[in-house]
Formats: C-alpha cells, sequence, structure tokens
C-alpha cells in the first residue's frame, strides 16, 4: 500500500528533500516502540542529511520527547543551518579524534555512518583509519547504545547472475582493500558488542539512488553524453533512498545481540543494458555500449528486510522517469560517479 502520492516528476530541489526525508507511518509507528535519543554519526555525507531530517520529521509527528542529534565535520556551509530549521541538533566533531568522540553527548541510539571509499587506492591508510580506528573510538565510548552500522554489499563476492543475490550467510569475500577494510569494520563492532552487549543491526546496503547520485544517475549521464556504457558488470541492484531512510530507522526495533545482519537494496536483479536502453528511449539519444555482460556481479538478496519492512515503496520505473527528467533539464548534481563497474575492487 502506498502512503502518498508519488509525483508523475521532481523539479525543484526542495521537493526531492522533501520527498527524501518523508517518514513512512510505520516508520513513526516504529519509533515509538524505541526509547531515547538518536545520534546520527557521519550525519553530513550524502545519505546523513535526509536521514536525520526524517527522523526528527517521524519525532515530531509522534510526539515524542527525544533529541535528534547530528555529528558531522559539516565540509558543506548551508547544512548545519538546515538542520537545525528541521528540528535537528548538530554538533561539529572530528570522529577520528579521541577528545571530539569522548565529548558527544550520551545517547540511547547511535546510527554509525562513517565510512571512507573512494580514493583508497591513492591513500589507503585513511580508508583503514576511517573504517576501523573510528569504529572503535564509538563502541568504546557507546558501550550501552543501540547500534546501527552502515556497511556495504561489497563485503560479499560477486555471485552468479541466477543465484538471485548474496544473502547474509553467504560467506563473505572482499574484493579489494575498500571492500576489507569494510568487512573490519564491522568485525570492530562486533568484537565491542559481544563484550559490552550492545543490541545491533548491521546494514549491508547497495546502492542507494535518488537525483542527484547513484547508479541509474551514472547511466543517465553516459546516455545524455553519448559516453560508452561499460557491460562488464551488466547487473546491478538499486534502492531509492528515501526508502532506505525509512528502512534505517525501522531498523532500530529489529536491534539484538549479537547483532542482525541485513541487506538493504531494491528486489530487481537490474539489467544494466535494459536501464540504458530506457534512458535513451526518454533523453531522446541511442546508448552507447562497450564490453559484454558478464556471467557475475556485485548481487544482494533484500528478501530478509522484505519480510521486516515490507517493499519499497518508489519502484524502479519512477526513478528511472524522475531522473531522466532531472538530468534532461540539467538540474544540479553532486558528481559523485559511484564506480558500479568497478569489478577489481580498486578505489
Amino acid at each position: 500500500m502506498q502512503y502518498f502520492k508519488l509525483p508523475d516528476r521532481i523539479s525543484t530541489i526542495d521537493e526531492l528533500e522533501d520527498l527524501l526525508s518523508t517518514p513512512y507511518p510505520e516508520t513513526i509507528s516504529d519509533l515509538k516502540e524505541v526509547d531515547g535519543d538518536i545520534m546520527i554519526l557521519g550525519a553530513g555525507g550524502k545519505i546523513g542529511p535526509s536521514l536525520s531530517i526524517m527522523a526528527a520529521r517521524a519525532v515530531k509527528a509522534s510526539d515524542l520527547r527525544r533529541r535528534v542529534i547530528a555529528v558531522s565535520r559539516f565540509s558543506r556551509g548551508d547544512l548545519p543551518s538546515r538542520l537545525k530549521e528541521m528540528g535537528v541538533e548538530v554538533i561539529s566533531a572530528d570522529l577520528s579524534n579521541e577528545d571530539d568522540v569522548a565529548k558527544l553527548p550520551d545517547a540511547e541510539n547511535i546510527i554509525f555512518m562513517v565510512g571512507r571509499k573512494f580514493g583508497t587506492s591513492s591513500e589507503p591508510e585513511l580508508t583503514w583509519i576511517t573504517n576501523t580506528y573510528v569504529p572503535a573510538l564509538v563502541a568504546r565510548r557507546f558501550p550501552k547504545s543501540r547500534f546501527i552500522v552502515f556497511s556495504t554489499g561489497n563485503v560479499y563476492p560477486l555471485v552468479p547472475l541466477h543465484s538471485g543475490g548474496a544473502t547474509e550467510s553467504t560467506k563473505t569475500g572482499p574484493i579489494g582493500e575498500y571492500a576489507w577494510a569494510a568487512l573490519a569494520r564491522e568485525r570492530i563492532f562486533n568484537y565491542f558488542f559481544r563484550i559490552n552487549g550492545n543490541k545491533a543491526v548491521i546494514i549491508r546496503l547497495n546502492y542507494a539512488n535518488e537525483l542527484r547520485y547513484g547508479v541509474l544517475l551514472d547511466v543517465a549521464l553516459r546516455v545524455a553524453k553519448g559516453e560508452p556504457i561499460d557491460l562488464s558488470m551488466g547487473y546491478v541492484n538499486v534502492i531509492w533512498q528515501g526508502d532506505v531512510n525509512n528502512m534505517i530507522l525501522r531498523s532500530l526495533k529489529h536491534a539484538q545481540n549479537p547483532p542482525l545482519i541485513l541487506n538493504i537494496t531494491g528486489p530487481e536483479t537490474v539489467p544494466i543494458r535494459w536501464v540504458a536502453e530506457e534512458f535513451g528511449r526518454l533523453i531522446g539519444r541511442k546508448p552507447v555500449f562497450t564490453g559484454n555482460e558478464s556471467d557475475t556481479a556485485l548481487l544482494s538478496n533484500a528478501s530478509r528486510a522484505f519480510e521486516l519492512f515490507g517493499y519499497p515503496r518508489v519502484t524502479l520505473r519512477h526513478m528511472i522517469k524522475w531522473i531522466a527528467y532531472w538530468v534532461t533539464e540539467g538540474k544540479p548534481i553532486y558528481n559523485l560517479p559511484t564506480h558500479y563497474e568497478v569489478r577489481t575492487g580498486e578505489y
């Protein structure tokens, strides 16, 4: 069931931000069953702002007296003021600095979003510090909090296309240094959760999409520019970021020890060739392809999450239509390619 009418198109950033941060009724209901303040660490990235605002909107809608706190270095100058306007408390901190972490207020619920992927090949030490040392600092600082830990589907190996994607019980098989550091992040948190007894959910996400970034935007831009589209990673999973945000907040209710592991992504195994042809039809340019589809890909099976939360509200076709219009109209983007086509794990 759909609880709000999805628009035919999204024309402004305000419309986009509103849709990305709209809590579903189930999200509001589930948060009523979770006691305490919510603190989002690493809230200044691509997903963090809309997630923080959604949490504040859900808290307000449920008439709960609790704080929603966003913590980041906040490199975007206008972001703190926008978050404050929406009822989010803002703390500027360097989470790799032990003193900054020590000064953070107590919070019953921690959503940990800190991570580094791109630039690993040139500065691997920074990726390892971000993905391992920072988790250790945070886990030691909050030995009694409930945790949601962002991870990635990159901890899995490439799987056969007919497999339906890696499940949470699939043996991990990271490819490349970033993926190994991401798995190390999980392992470090698990160690502290075991000795401290924290309840937690580990979220293995791939790939969140909205109109300013994501795999679908990457393909649309290449179609619009007439650039070749590499088919060697010929299939992907994608999910609307607003659906991700709702699932993340609803996951707090399901935290447990040992941690629950959840794959979060869309339900389809999506062919890149088909996506490009759809964008070609909507944008009015014939896509150009290079390479051929391999018989394996980085794919995840999110059926466990769907059992808990239901299927995503925003469909693949909605995302494609919205992005085609956004690109055609020359709307703002983050210019942060996902590099989904990489099969070697080098980022």
